[in-house]
This record gives structure tokens, sequence and C-alpha cells, in this order.
């Protein structure tokens, strides 16, 4: 159904979302938990995404728990939902309690391999590539640059291209 809709009219709608979800956040203080995923291909390379709202820059796949469900199921499903990839050896590394428009969030962070090229939707990511870690892209967001260094940190397979 969505596919129907105009590209920059969906853009459109999900800036607006984007936004609106952060006015509710600031306003009730809470946020749904959520998962992201530090994926890297045969070749060790770290996938990246960028979104058609909020911040630009590059960010890792995630998003969020729905409710009653497991981390490691909701990382999987965006995983997929973003870059139609499957997680292979997902692992977690750490559960990040940190703000969110000034609402306390908790995040799972997740490690995985995959064995495909990205394929994003065009929609809601409108670009998912593999970078070598020694590489990235800038701009980097800041968040996805933290959840990097807690990877490294955990020295969960690192290795490079």
């Amino acid at each position: 159904m969505l596919r129907l809709i105009p590209k920059p009219l969906l853009h459109t709608a999900y800036r607006i979302a984007f936004r609106l979800r952060n006015i509710v956040r600031r306003i009730t203080g809470r946020t749904q938990d959520g998962a992201s995923v530090i994926a890297q291909d045969l070749e060790g390379q770290i996938l990246l995404i960028r979104h058609s709202y909020g911040p630009a820059g590059w960010a890792l796949p995630g998003g969020g728990m729905k409710r009653g469900e497991d981390p490691a199921v909701a990382a999987a499903r965006e995983l997929r939902e973003e870059t139609g990839l499957e997680a292979h050896g997902l692992t977690q590394l750490r559960v990040v309690h940190e703000q969110l428009s000034r609402a306390s969030h908790v995040e799972h962070v997740y490690h995985c391999r995959v064995d495909a090229m990205p394929r994003p939707d065009g929609m809601e990511i409108v670009e998912a590539r593999f970078f070598p870690l020694h590489s990235l892209p800038e701009p980097l967001l800041d968040r996805t640059r933290e959840r990097l260094d807690v990877w490294k940190r955990s020295g969960a397979d690192l290795k490079q291209a």
C-alpha cells in the first residue's frame, strides 16, 4: 500500500511523524525500548543506512521494539525491514540507557553477520551500504559512533577488510 504513495510525499510524512514522535517523547518523558544492529558482511565491513527523515547522517539499522517483543527478535526484524538482510549469529553486545528527546530510553545493541547486499526500500531508508571500519562515511551520527565504540570495546569479531 505504501508503495502507491509518491516517494516525496512519503518522505514528508516520515519527517512529520518523526517530529511528532519527538514531541510526544518530550511531553510524556517515555520512549519505547529499541534495538540496533552492527552488521558485518563476510569481509568485515560495517553496514550503515541513511533515513529519509531525522538528522542527516549515517546510522545503524534498528528501531523501536513492539510491545512484548524480545529484543533479539526486534533487532533481526528491524534489520530485515530496513535492508532486506537476515541476521546470522546475532549476539547482544550491551544494553544502553540514554536520553532521546529528553526522555529515558533503553537500546539493545546487537552484532551479527550478513551474507548479501542490502536492498533499502527507498521510502524509510534511502541508502544502505557497507563500509570498511577504517573508512566510515561522514556525517556519522553521534549515537552510531557511540554504538560502534561499544562494539569495538567488546572485542566482538573485529575482522577488517
